[in-house]
């Protein structure tokens, strides 16, 4: 299961959003599928391939990863960072998860 804010189910289910950038443990393998939902209590709203997971600083990320994360500009996901993960701190180790949505 991985869980997203309401803003991201249609660029997800449209395909716009393909990428995920998550804090702690790594908990996704490449060729697994996830239900992706609003909450742990919550109905899937689609089920997520995982193409390629990845490590690097969260300050790294380029525009066409911000893209990718189904937002405008590295400008506009840093603002929206701290809304789901607390403070900005471009030094931060993330795993980035790619990844399709199946049927």
């Amino acid at each position: 299961m991985i869980l997203f804010k309401k803003r991201f189910i249609e660029p997800i289910l449209s395909g716009q959003k393909t990428q995920t950038r998550r804090t702690g443990k790594k908990r996704w393998n490449v060729g697994s599928v996830h239900q992706a939902r609003l909450s742990y209590y919550s109905k899937p709203f689609a089920r997520l391939r995982i193409l390629d997971v990845r490590r690097e600083r969260v300050g790294d990320i380029s525009e066409a990863d911000a893209k990718a994360e189904g937002v405008g500009s590295v400008e506009e996901f840093v603002k929206l960072w701290p809304e789901i993960n607390g403070d900005w701190d471009p030094d931060l180790d993330i795993w980035v998860v790619e990844f399709e949505v199946v049927s």
